[in-house]
């Protein structure tokens, strides 16, 4: 079965700090790809998405930062910039190039110590480990402090993490990676039984976040407990900006067949959409594949994760 890291002009490194809690996760396509974006959730955390509108000028992207530490981990991408430019990678603007690195961030900032987050140094490092190890999944990188399951509290969540996936059918690869840090629940798409999410213990059992919230209705209460899922398709296909957007799009039906709810105002959920650009094909196969790249790395995600900074993973239950 391929893997994600050999679809070819990308690499993917990630850095974190285990005892804060909180890490990013590059994506490195030195030569550029095109890109394109989705994002979903009410209270994103983005970098240079603009660039991707397709009515808009630069049409190749040089990197892609996933990462915590809530809007303060956008400073991750300094460091992918500094890599970048020192590798003589970007947009030519004569003096020098210019890396073009978009991004997003997810809330995680009440999972460890939250005045550490990922920072210059940090996507420095990232850059610096991709391409050189296995991709780890789990507990590292941008999904080291993510949770799942907060409708309830804190109290009541469940380690989140990052996955990885890669499908293919002939010489097409498609693959996701997903760093998962949701509001609500992680769900078997196959029978909706919940795999990770909001849970008691004595006796264990998962409490539902998406029956919670409607059974909220008449006491509303802060459902901002630091969300959102953020992810990435790879993919080795020829895309324009507009169909890697598409793309983007189809691929958020990942998110919806495995999270509930999914989208919500208190999540800033997003995706990227990365063509490489050595198989030309129907961008409508590139999408559903997404699509699944995305249900399984999510599913990934939390069943790769180990138990971290006084939260429970799925595999100790």
């Amino acid at each position: 079965m391929a893997k994600l890291t050999d679809i070819p002009g990308i690499r993917i490194g990630h850095a974190d700090n285990q005892v804060a809690a909180t890490g990013c996760t590059v994506i490195l396509c030195p030569e550029g790809a095109t890109v394109g974006v989705d994002v979903r959730g009410g209270a994103p955390g983005t970098r240079e998405t603009d660039l991707l509108n397709p009515v808009n000028y630069v049409d190749k992207v040089h990197g892609i930062l996933l990462a915590g530490g809530s809007a303060f981990g956008l400073d991750a991408a300094a460091g992918v910039m500094q890599y970048l430019e020192e590798q003589g990678s970007g947009f030519d603007v004569g003096v020098t190039k210019v890396p073009i690195v978009v991004g997003a961030v997810l809330f995680d900032l009440n999972c460890g110590d939250y005045q550490i987050r990922p920072d210059k140094c940090m996507g420095y490092e990232a850059c610096q480990a991709a391409g050189s190890q296995e991709l780890a999944e789990g507990s590292v990188g941008a999904g080291t402090g993510a949770t799942v399951g907060k409708i309830f509290g804190a109290e009541h969540a469940m380690k989140g993490g990052i996955g990885a996936v890669c499908l293919g059918t002939g010489s097409l690869m498609v693959g996701a990676i997903v760093a998962v840090n949701c509001l609500g629940d992680v769900v078997n798409p196959i029978n909706g039984s919940i795999v990770a999410g909001a849970f008691q213990t004595n006796p264990f059992a998962f409490l539902n976040c998406e029956e919670g919230l409607l059974a909220q209705q008449e006491k509303p209460s802060n459902r901002f407990a630091g969300n959102t899922t953020i992810g990435a398709v790879i993919t080795n296909a020829v895309m324009t900006k507009g169909q890697a957007t598409k793309v983007a799009s189809m691929a958020h039906n990942g998110y919806a067949r495995t999270i509930r709810p999914a989208h919500t105002l208190f999540d800033g959920d997003t995706i990227f959409a990365l063509g490489t650009g050595q198989v030309a094909v129907d961008i409508n196969i590139v999408g559903v594949l997404a699509a699944r790249a995305v249900e399984q790395a999510v599913l990934r995600a939390v069943t790769q994760a180990k138990s971290l900074a006084g939260v429970t993973c799925c595999g100790d239950i």
